[in-house]
């Protein structure tokens, strides 16, 4: 083990430090800085020393799930937090705020209206009837094989989808912060989120979020303290002097600039709000503190993290309009920004804090890229080991030692898989993925999940064809739809005339869900809603041993049955 963390962290740090001294002038965003390829390294031997010493704990499959739920409920909330705020939240909604204005902050409201519904209608439930994974929770009562393949199967599909706009992501960040080789920095990425989550476990991977989500919440609450004392700590002098140099002037103010279309923008916020409460790697957090007061706590405190991080971004987006747009340092020959939109957080760093402000910024946009693949992996990893190996192959008759070999097994396979993908995107247009993803948690697991545990006539037929569909036509309407159809495969006019498909995707999903289920006469089917009298109590009151372990065996309600 020694060995092994000491010879990854020296290949990452020649990988990333050889190329970035020798980028020439034409580097884009400031690659040559050696501050940021230091605090670049100083944050992966971290992570590293937190990976070491989380394996000395990661013995058993609840510690490598769930850290073995002993995680306190402010941990989790700044973990969830952490795992919650991606490059994007800083980079890209920064730079839709610096393209569109006003409209930009959709995605900030989207997301932050997330988390009142998991709090209320998710957490305790998910906590009370769960183990590991969604899968736990939605096969309570439903047959066991069908509904686990499902759950994990979808569940999959997000993994691969995230993680595939990740590493891209990853790759185009780090070749521009630090002049990498593309590919060199996505295997750079890809083999330090193996390492955190094949030794680490949750444990690590829960404690690289939280450094995470700190060094996030602390640079850019510096960066907009910076900007708002060049405005005299007034923001309608920041806004007004975005106004004056932004193209649009006051059509900024105005709604309508990102998003045309009611139909389009109820179904981006649907998937923003709806979504987040079936993103499997944010669901398995509440699996990890101890009981449904601290699931319920880590929600307030994560809520409150995530609302201070998407406020300091208002400012943050209106700041680079403000001090970036009219700096010629921070544009090429042509007048467009150096390194693109997505870099003006970036160049915003360098205006108001110099070489050694944007070192750091560099090294935390780094670091929220290997918090969320290692949250992504870990839940990939799990709905495989757990849900697919242990629960439908094995039928719950399998050794904790066992599972765990598959477990990290898998790891390496998604850490390969993930390199691979990352590769062969490159050249891509991969927006779409992301709204993708959320679009697809929000008409399958999202579903499936709500109605199980709180309408008595779900049956497992059902579940397993209403989340297929959604899921199915969550995808085909995407690919119809006019970013992919026209923009990314060139034809003329989309057979699908919206953005955004989840509004019909996730109305299909439920409408499917209702009416299998409700003309579903089997015997099996009765079972079933017999049984939720019996979930419901489990649900509501939370009569489960500490470690999460039921009272019964699954396993032994389906022979029941």
């Amino acid at each position: 083990m020694k060995c092994f963390v000491a010879v990854i962290f020296i290949a990452a740090a020649a990988a990333a430090a050889a190329p970035a001294f020798a980028a020439g002038p034409a580097s884009l965003a400031h690659a040559h800085n050696p501050v940021a390829i230091g605090m670049f390294v100083l944050f992966v031997a971290s992570t590293l020393v937190i990976t070491r010493w989380a394996a000395r704990q990661n013995r058993s499959v609840a510690d490598h799930y769930a850290a073995g739920g002993r995680i306190t409920a402010f941990q989790n909330g700044w973990a969830i937090a952490g795992d919650y705020m991606s490059a994007a939240s800083l980079l890209g909604i920064s730079a839709l705020v610096f393209s569109s204005g006003y409209d930009g902050l959709i995605y900030s409201v989207g997301f932050l209206a997330s988390w009142p519904i998991i709090l209320f209608l998710i957490a305790e439930p998910l906590r009370n009837l769960g183990k590991y994974t969604l899968a736990d929770v939605v096969s309570y009562r439903l047959q066991q094989r069908p509904i686990r393949a499902f759950a994990a199967s979808s569940s999959i599909v997000i993994v691969l989808l995230y993680l595939v706009s990740q590493m891209v992501g990853a790759g185009k960040l780090v070749e521009l912060l630090f002049g990498l080789d593309y590919t060199t920095a996505v295997v750079i990425v890809g083999v330090l989120m193996v390492v955190y989550v094949f030794f680490g476990g949750m444990l690590a991977t829960t404690w690289i979020q939280i450094v995470k989500a700190v060094l996030l919440l602390a640079g850019a609450a510096f960066m907009a303290f910076m900007v708002l004392s060049r405005f005299g700590f007034s923001l309608d002098a920041l806004f007004a002097q975005a106004l004056r140099v932004h193209p649009k002037h006051a059509a900024i103010m105005r709604p309508g600039g990102l998003v045309s279309d009611p139909v389009s923008a109820v179904s981006l916020g649907l998937a923003l709000i709806f979504g987040t409460a079936g993103l499997p790697h944010i669901l398995m957090r509440f699996f990890t503190v101890g009981d449904v007061g601290a699931a319920r706590k880590s929600i307030l405190h994560a809520t409150g993290i995530v609302g201070a991080g998407y406020a300091l971004i208002i400012v943050i987006g209106f700041g680079t309009i403000a001090l970036v747009a009219t700096d010629p340092r921070y544009h090429d020959a042509s007048g467009a920004v150096a390194g693109g939109a997505n870099m003006v957080a970036i160049h915003l760093a360098h205006a108001v804090g110099g070489n050694l402000f944007l070192g750091f910024i560099c090294a935390v946009a780094f670091s929220t890229i290997l918090a969320v693949v290692a949250g992504l992996t870990l839940a990939g990893s799990s709905a495989i080991s757990h849900d697919l190996y242990a629960n439908v192959l094995r039928r719950g008759h399998v050794s904790d030692r066992d599972e765990m070999r598959v477990a990290r097994a898998t790891t390496l396979v998604l850490g390969v898989l993930a390199i691979v993908l990352g590769i062969a995107f490159e050249k891509q247009n991969i927006a779409f993925i992301v709204s993708l993803t959320f679009s697809i948690a929000a008409s399958s697991n999202f579903p499936v999940l709500l109605l199980s545990i709180y309408w008595r006539g779900l049956t497992t037929r059902g579940a397993v064809v209403g989340g297929t569909i959604g899921l199915v036509t969550a995808v085909t309407l995407t690919v119809l739809s006019p970013t992919v159809w026209v923009h990314v495969l060139g034809h003329a006019h989309a057979p699908y005339p919206y953005e955004y498909p989840a509004l019909f995707s996730m109305a299909a999903a439920f409408v499917a869900i209702v009416v299998v289920s409700a003309t579903d006469g089997s015997a099996r089917a009765r079972r079933e809603r017999a049984l939720f009298d019996t979930q419901l109590v489990e649900c509501e009151l939370g009569i489960l041993p500490p470690d999460g372990a039921r009272q019964h065996d699954n396993h032994d309600l389906e022979t029941i049955r």
